[in-house]
């Protein structure tokens, strides 16, 4: 460990915290609703909250449906690359956090899963001909006095990828494992604690199909396409802030002018927004490196480029648990904190992640390398439990990162305790150190 940097982690049952972290030292409008006055905040709660699990039974939870999730974006990358005449969309359609709302009028409260992958909005509603489970009541649309059906002619029922005109607008929206949601699409209020939106497009499935929506009674599309939340009320910056994978505290969501960030400029790091326009739902990065300890790895600019047919470069995601690198780039990453870190390899594959480490025998605490991402005109210096998962009684630390082939997704667990500011009006990204706990 001599001559490289490091951070120093106390070694906890089933969790770790740091101890201490040396500076760094590089550091269209479609439906006639009112701009919402002032934002508003939304309390997110963790798919596996109030689950009796370890922090890492909480992270292989969310590696599984996070490779779901790899897998349908790479299904979306496959039909933006391929001169296919398929016209339904393929989506990612899961995610880790619910966000509580209420639909109609009177409302009724609802759980729905927070996206900031795909852009619809909807909900099961009656009569329902295929619905799955959900924790609520199906919506019920003729309870409520505020629903009507979208016209044809609307330019939010155009901007459907697929959709059919008979009794009004019908959507088919299909993801990228075969799931499905369809039925009419409606304008709706939509009821976010204390602030109501009048007039949101709304999507009112009567045929849904599939794995991974029963973690809540729809979805909530935070993309930037037309149909989204953020775009719907034309509200240009939207933030969050994600507490830890094992905390049981809720993470929170920031629409409007309460997402701005007020901190001084050397606390914040930001970086530009890249648009493709075959891929356009998704929040891209710029992203030029990778530093291990003092080691800049020798990655080839290529690696993470964002191609003209959507192919390649690195999305900023909500809903994937752990980063995943393109497989060259994972390499080397791994590679170097195998020299640096000092400890045996561990081949179990116990854990579902790809690279860990045996702990020695009693140990409090370890030595890790610094990770640093390297975004256009941001070095982003991760505090250690932001990408090293220790747990004593399994004798185990692991890297939270996997491999990927094609695009590259920054997860999660790296965003935790950070306030993420999304800034579509300067088309920016940024990140600001905070205990999310706390706002």
């Amino acid at each position: 460990m001599a001559n490289m940097s490091c951070l120093s982690l106390v070694v906890a049952l089933a969790m770790f915290a740091l101890v201490s972290s040396p500076a760094s030292s590089t550091s269209r409008r479609v439906l006639e609703h009112p701009k919402v006055q002032n934002g508003f905040r939304v309390k997110l709660k963790h798919v596996d909250s109030g689950k009796n699990l370890t922090k890492f039974e909480r992270i292989e939870h969310g590696v599984k449906r996070g490779r779901h999730r790899l897998q349908r974006f790479k299904a979306m990358a496959l039909v933006a690359s391929s001169n296919s005449e398929i016209d339904a969309p393929v989506l990612p359609g899961n995610g880790e956090f619910l966000m509580k709302l209420a639909i109609g009028t009177p409302p009724e409260t609802y759980s729905a899963i927070l996206d900031t992958g795909s852009d619809l909005i909807w909900t099961q509603c009656k009569p329902c001909t295929q619905c799955f489970d959900q924790p609520t009541p199906i919506f019920d649309p003729k309870k409520s006095s505020s629903f009507s059906k979208l016209s044809c002619s609307s330019k939010l029922c155009e901007a459907l990828p697929q959709s059919t005109c008979s009794d009004g607008c019908e959507y088919l929206y299909g993801y990228g494992d075969y799931s499905s949601t369809q039925g009419i699409m409606a304008s709706e209020t939509l009821t976010f604690g204390k602030v109501s939106v009048p007039n949101v497009a709304l999507g009112c499935g009567e045929d849904n199909e599939g794995s991974g929506f029963s973690q809540g009674s729809g979805l909530v599309g935070l993309g930037r396409g037309p149909l989204s939340l953020v775009s719907q009320l034309k509200e240009p910056k939207f933030s969050y802030c994600l507490t830890s994978v094992d905390d049981t505290k809720s993470s929170t969501l920031l629409m409007g002018s309460l997402a701005s960030v007020k901190a001084s400029a050397s606390e914040i790091k930001t970086t530009p927004l890249i648009q493709s326009s075959a891929q356009p739902s998704f929040y891209y990065l710029s992203l030029e490196g990778i530093s291990v300890g003092e080691t800049s790895l020798p990655i080839k600019k290529s690696t993470f480029s964002l191609q003209d047919d959507g192919s390649g470069g690195l999305i900023i995601d909500s809903g994937t648990t752990i980063t995943y690198l393109e497989q060259s780039a994972f390499d080397l990453v791994a590679k170097e904190f195998t020299s640096q870190i000092n400890l045996p390899v561990d081949n179990s594959g116990s854990t579902g992640l790809e690279v860990c480490f045996t702990l020695p025998s009693g140990s409090t605490n370890i030595e890790v390398p610094k990770l640093v991402f390297h975004f256009h005109g941001a070095d982003l210096e991760l505090p250690a439990e932001n990408y090293m998962i220790a747990d004593a009684s399994m004798g185990l630390a692991c890297l939270a990162m996997g491999s990927s082939s094609g695009m590259s997704i920054f997860g999660n667990i790296q965003q935790q305790n950070m306030l993420v500011l999304h800034d579509l009006e300067k088309e920016t990204l940024s990140f600001l150190p905070t205990q999310c706990d706390q706002i």
